[in-house]
C-alpha cells in the first residue's frame, strides 16, 4: 500500500517543481532577476543613423548577447510605429512635434534619448569639381526650388570664383520617404529662403518642386553617384561611404564650413536644450559649426511595462540604451558620427536613468 502512495506523491511533486522553474524563468517575455542578456528587441526609424546603429547591434550581441533588430524605415515610419506601440523603441533624426507627441502618449509619456551627432551634407556630382564648392542656404534652397538650374548660374559662380564650373544642367535627388533628414534639410533652407518657407516649408515630407525622389539616404546617395550633374541631401556617414564630395556651407556666423566630425561637434555645443531634450542644432550658434547638423534620437516611454512591454524586453532596452550612451560613444567617430557633447550626453544619461517597469525604476545589467 505505502508503495501505491509513493508514486503518486513524487509525480506530483516533480509536477510542482516544473511550474514553479517555468515560473521563475525569463524567457524573451519576463525577467525575474533583473537580467538583460539574451533575447531580441527591435526597433525602428531613421535611417540617418542606420550604420552606427548596425555596428552598435552587432557589439552589444557580442558583449550581452542580446539581439537588437533594426528596421531603418525612416524617421516618419519610426514614429508611426513607435505611436502604434509595434516596436520596443523608434528612431527619428528630428524630435517629435507637439502633435505627435500627443498622438504616443496614449502609451505613456515618450521620451527622447540623443545618440550621435551626425552632419546633412550637400552631396554633388560634377566633372571635374572634385573639391572646394561653397553655398549659402538661399542659393542652396534656389536649387532646390528649382529656380537655378545650371551649375555655371551666376548665384553659384559668384560664391566659387575660383572654380570653374561648367555649363551643365543641374538635376537635383531628394527623399521620396518620409525623412528627419528631409526635415532637417528643410529647416535649413527655410531658415534663409523666404519663398522656401512660404511655399514648401520644413517637415520630414514636403511637396518637391522640382528634382527626382528616392527612398532612403542610400536611395538618395545612389541618385547622385549614377547621375552627371546630380546634387542631394544625404547623411555625412553615406556621403564617405559612397566618396562623395561635399559643398561646404555657410554658417550663422558667415563662414564657409565643411562637414567634419569636428564641426559637426561644434554644432553641439553651446545649445540651449529643453527639459524634454527636443532639440534642433540647424544653425547652430558658433564660428566652427556647420550649419546642418543634428543629433539623431531613440524614442522609449518613460514606463516601458505600463505601455505595454515586459520587465525582460524593459530592461534590454535599458541596456542597449546604456550600451549606446556608454561604449556607443567610442565607436561612434570611426563611423563619420560625432558623440554626444557632455552637457547633453549627461541629460540623455539621467533620462535613461529616470525609466521604470510599473512605476519602478530600471537598472540594466548589460
Amino acid at each position: 500500500m505505502r508503495s501505491r502512495l509513493l508514486f503518486p506523491l513524487v509525480a506530483l511533486l516533480a509536477a510542482v517543481t516544473f511550474v514553479v522553474a517555468a515560473c521563475g524563468s525569463d524567457d524573451s517575455s519576463g525577467n525575474q532577476g533583473g537580467s538583460a542578456s539574451g533575447g531580441t528587441i527591435s526597433g525602428a526609424g531613421a535611417t540617418f543613423p542606420q550604420p552606427v546603429y548596425d555596428e552598435w547591434a552587432s557589439r552589444f550581441k557580442d558583449e550581452v548577447g542580446t539581439t537588437v533588430n533594426y528596421n531603418a524605415i525612416g524617421s516618419g515610419g519610426g514614429i508611426a510605429q513607435f505611436t502604434e506601440n509595434t516596436v520596443d523603441f523608434g528612431a527619428t533624426d528630428s524630435a517629435m512635434d507637439d502633435d505627435e507627441v500627443k498622438a504616443a502618449e496614449k502609451n505613456g509619456q515618450p521620451i527622447h534619448i540623443p545618440t550621435v551627432f551626425g552632419a546633412v551634407t550637400i552631396a554633388y556630382n560634377v566633372s571635374g569639381i572634385d573639391k572646394g564648392l561653397k553655398l549659402d542656404g538661399g542659393t542652396a534652397a534656389d536649387i532646390f526650388l528649382g529656380k537655378v538650374k545650371k551649375w555655371s548660374d551666376q548665384a553659384i559662380s559668384s560664391l566659387n570664383p575660383d572654380l570653374k564650373l561648367p555649363d551643365e544642367d543641374i538635376t537635383v535627388v531628394h527623399r521620396s520617404d518620409e525623412s528627419g533628414t528631409t526635415a532637417l534639410f528643410t529647416t535649413f533652407l527655410s531658415d534663409y529662403s523666404p519663398q522656401w518657407k512660404s511655399e514648401v516649408g520644413a517637415d520630414k515630407a514636403v511637396k518637391w518642386p522640382t528634382g527626382t525622389g528616392a527612398k532612403g539616404n542610400n536611395g538618395v546617395a545612389g541618385g547622385i553617384k549614377q547621375t552627371e550633374g546630380a546634387i542631394g541631401y544625404v547623411e555625412q556617414a553615406y556621403a564617405l561611404q559612397n566618396d562623395f564630395t561635399t559643398a561646404d556651407v555657410k554658417n550663422k556666423s558667415g563662414n564657409f564650413i565643411p562637414p567634419s566630425l569636428e564641426s559637426t561637434s561644434a554644432a553641439g555645443e553651446d545649445l540651449e536644450v529643453p527639459g524634454d531634450l527636443r532639440f534642433s542644432a540647424i544653425n547652430a550658434p558658433g564660428p566652427k559649426a556647420y550649419p546642418i547638423a543634428s543629433a539623431t534620437f531613440m524614442l522609449v516611454y518613460r514606463d516601458m511595462c505600463k505601455a505595454g512591454k515586459s520587465d525582460g524586453t524593459a530592461q534590454r532596452v535599458v541596456s542597449w540604451l546604456d550600451y549606446a550612451l556608454g561604449n556607443g560613444q567610442d565607436v561612434a567617430g570611426e563611423l563619420q558620427y560625432a558623440p554626444l557633447p557632455a552637457g547633453i550626453h549627461d541629460k540623455a544619461q539621467a533620462e535613461v536613468d529616470g525609466l521604470k517597469c510599473n512605476g519602478q525604476t530600471l537598472k540594466a545589467s548589460g
